[in-house]
């Protein structure tokens, strides 16, 4: 059974472990060049640790301790499936067409292929989701908040600085990794909704700079490094909210459907829960999409409910004057370092229904 996954961040990647683990055929689209690297700290809860457990990925997770990035965990779930997994990097889906049997999909580069599921995991400017479910506007619930976040090769008088800056609606925090070298950046700024093109990293990092100017301190030296620092990652602060995940053969999994916000702290979790509750509802199900997305939905909305409270409350902490990283805790509370300590809550068990275990 054919299934194309648009995106290939940690949702697509997780979904489609779990996906050939349980006998299904996933193909993997993704806009950019190449695997992406970069990003911020992720942090796992309980659940997620469980997910991670059952790749027999949750040790290699922790010898990346205490602060894994996001950019990091792609690339061990690539080099998970890339072996068992097509994947197709510099295209995109363009035009989607569902019939009884199946959806012909439309690529921007690549020929027409026809596939028997299609799930957008393409992150919180999802352009599945505004093929099939409507536009941007109707499902996304902006915060007030922007994050940018780079890396410093070599940072000396400024690593473990922690918080370095604030001001007025904004912040600059600066953290580094004992064993490893450099520091990561992270600037925070509010604002009402920004026009943009989420693909021009060179815009981002000319609003960030813009929205940092005449700042004192190390400010401008950030600034600086900013402009050439590779693994630039910046985007809003920005909530999800679908009553449904799923229309016909297509649905949503992670920040495509149901985005907790870069504040929860949580979007890695939620995005590997959802892969695996997912991809173990269709094995279940048979491959019956209807029952298989239902009951998908079902399982999730839950965690969905829980993270985007936490979502919502590290916003409006920024507002209040609560440095984020402090509001970010949760982030070294459950990183790698600690996993062995943390408990790990067990996820239902989906036996594989087309073939052997994968692997």
């Amino acid at each position: 059974m054919d299934v194309l996954i648009s995106g290939a961040g940690v949702a697509g990647h997780a979904l489609a472990y779990w996906l050939r683990h349980h006998g299904f055929t996933p193909t993997v689209v993704e806009r950019a060049p190449r695997v992406r690297a970069g990003g911020g700290a992720v942090g796992f809860r309980g659940e997620a640790l469980d997910v991670l457990d059952r790749m027999a990925l949750l040790e290699r997770v922790k010898a990346l301790n205490p602060q894994i990035l996001r950019g990091e965990l792609i690339g061990l779930l690539h080099e998970a499936t890339c072996q068992e997994v097509e994947y197709v990097f510099g295209d995109s889906i363009d035009a989607l067409e569902q019939d009884a049997d199946g959806v012909r999909v439309t690529f921007e580069r690549g020929r027409p292929r026809r596939f028997a599921l299609v799930t957008g995991a393409d992150g919180l400017h999802s352009r599945t989701r505004s093929l099939v479910f409507g536009p941007h506007e109707r499902f996304v619930r902006h915060l007030g908040l922007y994050t940018a976040t780079f890396g410093l090769p070599d940072c000396p008088g400024l690593c473990d600085a922690g918080r370095l800056h604030s001001g007025p609606g904004k912040e600059a925090d600066i953290s580094s990794t004992p064993g490893k070298p450099g520091a990561r950046v992270a600037l925070h700024f509010a604002s009402g909704p920004l026009a943009y093109d989420h693909d021009d990293v060179g815009q981002h990092k000319r609003i960030v700079a813009g929205q940092f100017a005449g700042e004192s301190g190390q400010v401008p030296r950030l600034l600086e490094e900013m402009s050439g620092a590779e693994g630039f990652f910046f985007d809003v602060n920005a909530q999800v909210e679908m009553d449904c995940w799923s229309s016909g053969r297509v649905v949503l999994v992670g920040d495509a459907g149901c985005c907790a916000a870069p504040a929860s702290g949580l979007g890695a979790s939620q995005a590997l829960i959802g892969a695996y509750v997912l991809a173990g509802e269709l094995a279940v199900a048979g491959g019956d999409h209807a029952v298989a997305f239902a009951a998908y939905e079902r399982e999730m909305r839950g965690f969905v409910a829980e993270h985007q409270q936490m979502g919502r409350e590290g916003a409006d902490r920024f507002f209040m004057g609560t440095p984020i990283q402090e509001e970010l805790g949760l982030v070294a509370a459950n990183a790698p370092e600690a996993a062995a300590c943390a408990q790990i809550v067990r996820l239902k068990d989906y036996a594989p229904r087309f073939a052997a275990q994968w692997p």
